[in-house]
C-alpha cells in the first residue's frame, strides 16, 4: 500500500510539472526514483500513463483521466495524513510557495530565515513563477501575489512591505551623455531599458503626482523577460545603456551607493504590497498553517501549536 502511494504521488508529479527532472525539483525525489515509480505503476495498472521523449514527457489519454481523478484524491489524503500534525508539538513537513520573481527578492529574504529558525521541521520549498498560475494545480499550497492578480475565493494575508514604489534611474555616465528627463514624458527621447511579461505584453511605465497619472511607453535598446532576466537589465543601467524603471527596494543599493542616479522621483508611484494568498475552502496543511501565523503576526512563531480537544 505505501508503495502504491508513493508511485501514485510520484506520478503525479511528473505530470503536473511536465517532466521527470522538474517532477524531482519541485517533489524533492529524484529523477530516477520517479521514472522507477512510474514504470512500476504503468506496470500494476498494464497500461502506458506517460508518452516519454529526450525532450518531453506528456500524459497519454489513460494517464490524463487518472491524472485528473488522482489530484483532489490524493488532496485529500494529504489533508487526512496533516491531521496528524495537530498532535505533534511543532508542525512539520512540506511547504511549497508559488511566487513572482520580485517576492523572492523583496519579501521572502526576510522571512525564510526566522520561520525555519523557528520551525525547524518545516521544508520549504519555494517555485518562482512570474505568470499567475493556479497554485493547487501546480502543486504549491500558497502563492504569493499583488492583489490585482488574486483569484477569487481566495483568502489573502498582507506579507511584507504594504507600500512599495516604482523607481526610475540612470547612471552618472549616462545622464552626462545624453541628459536628464524632467518630466516623465520626456523618457520618449531617451533611450529606456524595457521589461515584457510571460505573456509578450510590455508593461506602460506609469507615474503619478499630486492626482495627475502619466503613462509613457518609451522605446530602447533591450527588452528582457520581466522576473529572472530583470538582472541583466539592471546591469545595462549601470554600463550607462539606459534608463530603467523598476521596484525602488531592487535598486535601492545601487541608489544608495551612487552608481544609479534617481529621476523624476516625485512622480514614484506607490501601490500596495503583495498578499499571501490560498484556497479558502480547505483544511491547511500545518505548515501552511504555521507559515500564515508567522507572517500574521509580524514575524514571530507562536509558542505552542494548540492541540484539538
Amino acid at each position: 500500500m505505501d508503495n502504491d502511494l508513493r508511485d501514485l504521488f510520484a506520478f503525479l508529479a511528473v505530470v503536473r510539472a511536465g517532466g521527470f527532472r522538474e517532477g524531482a525539483r519541485s517533489s524533492g525525489v529524484s529523477a530516477s526514483r520517479l521514472s522507477e515509480s512510474v514504470r512500476r505503476l504503468e506496470a500494476h495498472l498494464g497500461v502506458r500513463l506517460l508518452h516519454r521523449t529526450t525532450r518531453h514527457v506528456a500524459p497519454t489519454e489513460a494517464g490524463q483521466r487518472l491524472a485528473e481523478r488522482l489530484s483532489p484524491a490524493l488532496g485529500e489524503v494529504r489533508s487526512a495524513l496533516d491531521v496528524v500534525n495537530h498532535y505533534r508539538d511543532r508542525p512539520a513537513g512540506t511547504l511549497r510557495l508559488n511566487v513572482p520573481t520580485a517576492a523572492a527578492r523583496l519579501v521572502l529574504p526576510a522571512i525564510v530565515t526566522p520561520f525555519l529558525e523557528a520551525y525547524p521541521e518545516i521544508r520549504l520549498e519555494v517555485i518562482v513563477e512570474d505568470s499567475f498560475v493556479d497554485v493547487l494545480a501546480a502543486g504549491c499550497d500558497a502563492g504569493i501575489r499583488y492583489d490585482e492578480r488574486l483569484e477569487k475565493d481566495m483568502i489573502a494575508v498582507p506579507i511584507g512591505p504594504r507600500v512599495q514604489r516604482m523607481a526610475t534611474a540612470a547612471s552618472p555616465a549616462y545622464l552626462e551623455a545624453h541628459g536628464r528627463p524632467r518630466h516623465p514624458r520626456d523618457l520618449l527621447q531617451h533611450a529606456c531599458l524595457r521589461g515584457q511579461f510571460a505573456s509578450g505584453a510590455i508593461p506602460a511605465w506609469e507615474f503619478e503626482r499630486k492626482g495627475e497619472i502619466v503613462r509613457v511607453d518609451p522605446s530602447g535598446p533591450l527588452l528582457v523577460r520581466l522576473g529572472a532576466a530583470v538582472d541583466l537589465k539592471i546591469a545595462a543601467a549601470l554600463d550607462g545603456l539606459g534608463i530603467i524603471h523598476l521596484f525602488e527596494a531592487w535598486l535601492q543599493p545601487h541608489l544608495d551607493s551612487g552608481a544609479l542616479v534617481p529621476l523624476l522621483k516625485p512622480w514614484w508611484q506607490p501601490f500596495s504590497g503583495p498578499y499571501l494568498y490560498y484556497p479558502g475552502r480547505r483544511h491547511l496543511p500545518a505548515p501552511l498553517r504555521a507559515f500564515v501565523d508567522f507572517v500574521r503576526a509580524g514575524g514571530k512563531a507562536k509558542q505552542e501549536l494548540r492541540k484539538p480537544r
